[in-house]
């Protein structure tokens, strides 16, 4: 599917992709699960995978919630800039690094809810309009969610999938 350029696009490929992400994490045994990566990478498991995913979910809602108030959210975080990502997503990995598999699972489902519900709240227009938000600078507000959404959870199933051959 295309790049979404309508709500019920957006949500249609959200949910396609993030269901397709599950799907293949739940197929595998328990053990799989929590079996560490044969591949040199920043995500060393599943866990991480999905942890670097809900963390990305947490901020776009603190994002969306000080710019929707008005004000200039901080984007990506506190202290990094789009320039200084691998060592935000460093931090990141590190912060899941005491979260078992089955919490961070909840917790990707919950945040992943919330993000939902954020892009239902909108029409059309808010999402897809170009420079409409002050805090969404040129882009639109639909683009920070598919980069949240369908595009990430893309990029997490191409991963896992990876991973998943070399048990093969």
């Amino acid at each position: 599917m295309a790049r979404p350029a309508t709500k019920d696009e957006l949500l249609a490929l959200s949910n396609k992709n993030y269901l397709k992400l599950t799907e293949l994490v739940n197929s595998l045994s328990e053990e799989e699960q929590e079996m560490k990566f044969p591949f040199e990478d920043r995500d060393k498991n599943i866990r991480d995978v999905l942890g670097h995913l809900h963390e990305w979910h947490l901020m776009m809602i603190k994002w969306y919630t000080a710019g929707m108030k008005g004000e200039k959210p901080v984007i990506p975080a506190e202290g990094f800039t789009w320039k200084t990502l691998p060592d935000l997503n460093a931090v990141i990995w590190e912060k899941y690094q005491n979260v078992n598999l089955e919490d961070v699972k909840k917790k990707l489902n919950d945040s992943h809810n919330k993000i939902e519900a954020l892009i239902k709240s909108h029409t059309n227009d808010e999402l897809f309009t170009k420079k409409l938000y002050p805090w969404t600078k040129t882009t639109s507000l639909g683009s920070y969610f598919i980069s949240n959404t369908s595009s990430h959870y893309d990029w997490a199933y191409k991963k896992i999938q990876k991973f998943t051959k070399s048990l093969k």
